[in-house]
């Protein structure tokens, strides 16, 4: 989990901004907001222990994400969010105490061998199966993003959603990722606290191309996140929990 070792402001607006321009588009960058409800908006969500399923305020913790597969059923997320958890389910979408798109039983966990064998901070990232809710799966009802192992680092920037523990609704924050080290990525967006384990950093094209985590379970402070590089431990690992072609 995302430690926090100082008070946390989130910041709502646009204050001591960056208004640098990248190749993808506009900033400011770096600056973090609350996550609009619009469309798309579902595919980010919480996990919540199973006995509060009916009552998520101030129950959720770390952040996950739909992505595509054949069965429509996958999320992504950090492995330390899932390592040791008793049963969970997801709320897609989540705030204020309420479940827009319903709530779905986590039925299985794929977590990558580096991680399970010793928890490897380039291993973090793990991916759960869900249980379908009237004949339709997770996907069916918001949509997923790709999931793309093997993007550069830095090649544009991405935009991180997620939910502190201190919030009941998201945080949205776009910037650059910079190398940290060969195996792991960081990029800079104040006020991602304990919670936001697992937020998805998606690019302008839709795509998964890193997951809060890695080092130091994420980072030390609010101020600076981390992810995996994404690359054949990651998508072989996608591609067993798709269970499919993918």
């Amino acid at each position: 989990m995302k430690r926090v070792l100082c008070l946390v402001v989130v910041l709502v607006g646009l204050a001591s901004a960056s208004s640098a321009m990248a190749d993808d588009g506009a900033g400011p960058f770096g600056v973090t907001v609350a996550a609009g409800a619009g469309a798309g908006s579902g595919r980010v969500g919480v996990f919540v222990p199973a006995g509060r399923a009916a009552r998520p305020a101030g129950a959720h913790f770390c952040t996950a994400s739909v992505v595509r597969a054949p069965h429509r059923d996958l999320l992504v997320t950090a492995a330390h969010c899932l390592d040791g958890r008793g049963a969970l389910v997801f709320v897609p979408g989540y705030r204020d105490g309420r479940a827009p798109y319903g709530v779905w039983k986590v039925t299985r966990r794929f977590m990558p061998r580096g991680w399970v064998e010793g928890r490897r901070e380039d291993s973090d990232v793990a991916f759960a199966v869900v249980a379908p809710r009237g004949g339709k799966g997770v996907e069916d009802v918001v949509g997923g993003y790709r999931f793309a192992a093997g993007t550069a680092t830095g090649a544009t920037a991405v935009t991180l959603t997620g939910y502190p523990d201190s919030r009941e609704t998201p945080v949205s924050c776009t910037n650059k990722p910079t190398a940290h080290s060969p195996t792991q990525q960081r990029i800079a967006c104040p006020g991602f606290a304990g919670g936001t384990s697992g937020s998805p950093w998606v690019n302008g094209d839709g795509q998964v191309v890193g997951v809060l985590g890695g080092h130091d379970d994420g980072g030390t402070t609010p101020d600076v996140s981390y992810s995996v590089v994404l690359r054949a431990e990651a998508e072989r690992l996608y591609r067993e929990a798709a269970g499919g072609d993918v």
